[in-house]
């Protein structure tokens, strides 16, 4: 083999092995990010074992992933991989908030700093729906815990101020995480509102009772008269 084959045969070699491991994190990463995707489900259905069951699964795929990819870090810093890092930051985070946890940081997750951050932008997105739910079950007060939630996180992720290639976007979500904030204020208000209304209603209702109660005549006794 002359000194060009040589080279080009190392080549190969390198270009083969950096396939055989971006195959396998496509897989670690579908199966990561279908994970996730139950894990949220069984949070919102109040399935909090099925929910940390699911996270362990997660945790075991995310750590494989990263394991995979340990000597191909353009692999590891690809879209596929960071997004799917970032689905296990966001299940994580909202079975927290949900389960009432303090919500684990990037470190104890194993996840970059901008993975962890777009998925705490998109899981304080995610307790919208829980926060309707709430508002459903009249559970208001509840609802307004979690609006809070969504308004800190909200207040500092748009504090964060550096180049998208930096924070893999996290602008975007940012905005995106507004829009729903936004909407879910104006539902939230809504709610509150229409729970005064009925507690004044019902105020006024019970006084009236008092009031018809105390001005209606009271009943007495008859007098017969026998007519003589």
């Amino acid at each position: 083999m002359n000194a060009i084959e040589t080279v080009v045969a190392a080549a190969v070699a390198q270009i083969e092995a950096s396939h055989t491991a971006r195959e396998q994190a496509l897989t670690l990463a579908r199966a990561l990010t279908r994970q996730c995707a139950n894990a949220i489900r069984a949070v919102h259905r109040r399935e909090f074992t099925e929910a940390a069951a699911l996270l362990a699964e997660a945790s075991a795929s995310a750590r494989a992933l990263r394991e995979s990819l340990a000597d191909h870090p353009d692999l590891l810093y690809a879209g596929y991989s960071q997004d799917a890092l970032k689905e296990y930051a966001e299940a994580a985070l909202v079975y927290a908030f949900l389960h009432g946890d303090p919500p684990p940081d990037a470190a104890s997750l194993g996840v970059d700093a901008a993975a962890y951050l777009n998925g705490l932008a998109e899981a304080a997105s995610e307790l919208r729906r829980a926060i309707l739910d709430s508002m459903r079950a009249g559970a208001t007060a509840h609802g307004v815990a979690l609006l809070a939630i969504m308004d800190d996180i909200y207040s500092l992720l748009i504090t964060i101020d550096y180049p998208e290639a930096v924070t893999g976007g996290l602008r975007r979500t940012t905005d995106a995480l507004r829009a729903v904030l936004e909407r879910t204020r104006g539902d939230v208000t809504a709610a509150i509102r229409q729970d005064h209304l009925i507690a004044a209603l019902e105020a006024f209702e019970r006084r009236l009772d008092r009031l018809q109660a105390a001005t209606l005549p009271r009943n007495t006794p008859l007098e017969q008269s026998d007519g003589g």
